[in-house]
């Protein structure tokens, strides 16, 4: 034991002497090819004395990088992650610049500027060479890895080794496009699990692939919170306005997410999925987990050793080799956004929605910064041997909003989560215990143009001019702006008067208009009750039939006193929702099966709008209307945005029986919770060893 633990102190002793080494030619060489970087007085000096203070200002890096990194980033935690990411180049060169004037011979100088490049090169190099030599070594290999996730060794308790499982959510990605991305070639590591033939010779299958079907809100604030917390329940989509709080919740808004997390918890009298020594990372939700990192329910809790929201961040950036590779990543990943956007606008490439602005630092955090993060905290909770990990990677579905779900941007997004399985499953090989891998998504995206760009106008300005309310002179002048305006004058048997002779109403009585992807939702704020469809007939009686009629909207959802609720469809059509059927769809035809089960469980829910809106959906390609900007939307029903999938090893238990569909995120729920379960043993939280309790 001791003799295996000096070995380890030798070993390591080794390593930062070859890194130091290593770090010091680096430097000599940035010194003879950068100009205003300097490591030998104005006199000149001898090649020994440049050596010994390139050596002397590569070890002062090293150690800065070691000591006050790590406490820099700390304080920078109130920082917002995208501006830490830009501040990583500057805060490395300004620890360089420090280095050279440790030197106590006063030698070698450097313009701020060169010191940000020379101070990345550096750091990338003890980085490469860290790693390098430890890719022998399984013990260093896992300790730097520890290191990267902020993680200590935890011993197994005595007894059976009970396996682990990690679920690794790849936001967005539809069972199609994952399908179509394994037969391309795309994702080699998900085609080797599902028994694809490599060049290795034939596959051998360890997962199997299974569709399953979101409810009528296909977004991953439903989703979720339904997989994570067993319940979707009054989640009519993914923002929507509250009459008895007069307050529009949004589902990736800290304060509201905390709020649907509490209410799940409050309906199924259960903490989450993750109860039981869990670790959620990068999630809307915490499924109860006790680790937890870029968690959005926790966000605007007081930080503490049970809140750790931004830990992650801290985690991986404290390691100043690992933010400078992410830095850079970041950086190209802006540029490539810019490159594919304008090589898109030069082509005119239709449908197009505008990606200037933030959109490409969005991009790249999204892409780049939350990816490497997520993973890294994955990586340290497998290697700490947790019971179950839960991890969403966002990537996908934020760069197929503005490209497109099968673009050539969305598919090389799709070739490195691919990569970032691969490395999980390769650290998986060095954990405690073993572990399932289980991958799934919360919805897929349904692509075609925006509702906007179809139409010349919004939902929003359709409802104003529905309603006979002042609407922008652009709408005004389109031809659905105009049918809407005459279907008022139809209605009130009379000519609406011009625009600046009306009288604008109370702002309190004027519609609220919210999109969810392809899904629209219309609330009368200065009701405090769900209006019926015979109250809002007599308040604008134009209103339901200009929506029902317009060629971009599908179907509308309403309460009605008579039959409690009823779907309405173009030229008069009427179903009440108690009649929906797969075999009697009515206006929900072409919109597959569940859409009448689904219609119907949201028409149940407390705070469901005054009007639901479901854009045109085109059978034939799968396209619907988004009412938001984007060409790959969900959160309605249509298309394939319904139909994410569950890759899962054949080691668990089928998730339904042969025949039968998976429905819902409550019943993926139920189904990961029966996973967790066949485990054997009690799952019974690892306790660290002895002699890091100690420390």
């Amino acid at each position: 034991m001791l003799g295996g633990r000096w070995r380890r102190v030798v070993s390591q002793v080794g390593r930062s002497v070859a890194v130091w080494a290593v770090s010091t030619v680096t430097m000599l060489v940035l010194a003879g090819i950068l100009p205003d970087f300097q490591l030998q007085s104005a006199d000149g000096d001898s090649a020994t004395t440049i050596a010994v203070t390139a050596a002397f200002a590569a070890g002062a890096f090293g150690l800065l990088s070691a000591v006050v990194w790590p406490l820099l980033v700390r304080l920078l935690l109130l920082v917002p992650a995208l501006v830490l990411g830009l501040l990583v180049f500057f805060l490395n060169g300004a620890l360089l610049l420090v280095a050279l004037r440790l030197n106590p011979a006063e030698r070698g100088a450097v313009e701020p500027e060169t010191a940000v490049v020379v101070a990345a090169a550096m750091s990338a190099v003890a980085s490469a060479t860290g790693a390098a030599l430890a890719v022998r070594d399984d013990d260093a290999y896992r300790r730097r890895l520890y290191r990267l996730a902020d993680r200590r060794h935890r011993a197994l308790p005595p007894g059976p080794v009970t396996p682990g499982t990690v679920f690794v959510q790849l936001d967005g990605v539809g069972h199609d496009v994952l399908t179509a991305a394994v037969g391309k070639g795309l994702m080699p590591t998900v085609a080797r699990w599902l028994g694809y033939a490599t060049a290795d010779g034939p596959g051998r299958p360890t997962h199997r692939l299974t569709p399953w079907r979101t409810d009528w809100s296909s977004q991953t604030g439903a989703s979720q919170l339904g997989i994570l917390h067993g319940s979707t329940f009054d989640v009519p989509a993914f923002r929507w306005y509250e009459k008895d709080t007069q307050e529009v919740m949004v589902s990736n808004r800290p304060t509201s997410a905390a709020e649907l997390q509490r209410r799940a918890v409050e309906r199924t009298g259960d903490g989450g999925l993750l109860t039981v020594d869990g670790a959620s990372r990068g999630n809307l939700f915490s499924g109860g987990a006790d680790e937890q990192a870029l968690v959005l329910s926790i966000a605007t809790r007081r930080r503490s050793r049970e809140n750790r929201s931004r830990a992650g961040y801290f985690a991986y950036f404290s390691d100043p080799a690992n933010a400078v590779r992410t830095a850079l990543s970041f950086v190209a990943e802006v540029g490539r956004e810019i490159c594919q956007s304008t090589r898109a606008r030069l082509h005119k490439v239709r449908p197009r929605v505008s990606r200037g602005g933030l959109y490409p630092f969005v991009r790249a955090f999204a892409t780049v910064v939350e990816r490497d993060v997520v993973v890294a905290a994955v990586m340290g909770d497998l290697l700490a041997g947790r019971t179950a990990v839960y991890a969403d990677l966002v990537a996908y579905d934020e760069v197929a909003h503005h490209s497109g779900p099968t673009s050539r941007d969305a598919e090389k997004v799709l070739e490195r989560l691919d990569r970032a399985l691969a490395l999980i499953e390769k650290v998986a090989e060095h954990a405690p215990r073993p572990y399932r891998i289980v991958v799934l998504s919360d919805h897929g995206q349904s692509p075609g143009e925006t509702f906007r760009a179809r139409y010349g106008l919004t939902l929003g300005d359709l409802v104003r001019a529905g309603c006979g309310l002042p609407v922008p002179r652009r709408a005004r002048r389109t031809r659905s702006g105009a049918e809407a305006r005459a279907a008022v004058r139809a209605a009130l048997h009379r000519p609406v008067e011009e625009e600046h002779e009306q009288r604008r109403p109370a702002r309190r009585s004027e519609p609220i208009v919210l999109a969810s992807g392809n899904l629209g939702l219309i609330s009368f704020p200065d009701v405090p009750h769900r209006m019926s469809r015979e109250e809002i007939d007599a308040r604008h009686p134009a209103l339901l039939p200009t929506l029902a009629n317009h060629p971009g909207i599908g179907f509308l959802l309403v309460r009605s006193e008579e039959h409690g609720g009823v779907v309405l469809g173009a030229n008069g059509a009427e179903v009440p929702v108690d009649e929906l059927d797969d075999e009697h769809p009515g206006p929900l035809a072409g919109l597959g099966p569940g859409a009448a089960r689904a219609v119907r469980r949201t028409h149940s829910f407390p705070h469901t709008a005054d009007i639901m809106v479901n854009s045109f959906h085109d059978p034939a390609d799968g396209e619907v209307l988004a009412f938001e900007e984007q060409i790959g939307s969900h959160g309605g029903l249509g298309g394939a945005q319904a139909k994410p999938f569950l890759l899962s090893p054949l080691a668990c238990s089928a998730p339904v029986d042969e025949g039968e569909e998976l429905v819902g995120a409550e019943q993926v729920h139920r189904v990961l919770r029966r996973w967790l379960r066949e485990t054997a043993g009690p799952q019974v939280p690892i306790e660290a060893e002895p002699e890091e309790r100690a420390a």
